[in-house]
């Protein structure tokens, strides 16, 4: 069901979900976008860039983060406006072989304003791993009934 406007306050909480990340992930992602820069796969290749390793494309972490609200709102197409600021890598280690994921990363959900004339809600991310804010100003804006 999707929410609904009058039924939300600012500082609600909407959800919160964990995303475990793979190596495989991020070679998948490669294949869906074309971004096939070695510094999402290739762990020598990182490094010589002077990264910490392998990391995860930002727009897969961003689009990770905002199907949170995607899922809220119950309509892909609801979400009219999304942005962020990318703040810290996703640092994505190699576990193949085994079942524990290369990365974990935490997004919670929380109304952070409500416009009643435009009728939509901004939702204000916060985006984790490791400890760490990943994505910073991280905000949807959605169209509700």
């Amino acid at each position: 069901m999707s929410p609904v406007f009058a039924d939300l306050a600012v500082g609600q909480e909407i959800g919160n979900r964990t995303i475990e990340v793979t190596r495989q992930d991020l070679v998948k992602y490669a294949g869906a976008s074309g971004d096939f820069n070695p510094i999402h796969w290739n762990e020598a290749f990182a490094t010589s860039v002077e990264l910490p390793g392998v990391i995860a494309h930002g727009m897969f972490t961003m689009g990770a983060a905002v199907q949170l609200v995607s899922d809220w709102a119950g309509d892909p197409a609801a979400v009219v406006d999304y942005q962020t600021r990318f703040t810290k890598p996703v640092l994505v280690t190699d576990t193949t072989g085994t079942d524990e994921p290369g990365a974990v990363i935490e997004v919670t959900g929380v109304v952070g304003a409500l416009d009643a004339e435009a009728g939509t809600a901004r939702i204000d991310l916060t985006v984790v791993a490791a400890g760490q804010k990943v994505l910073m100003k991280s905000q949807a804006v959605v169209k509700l009934s």
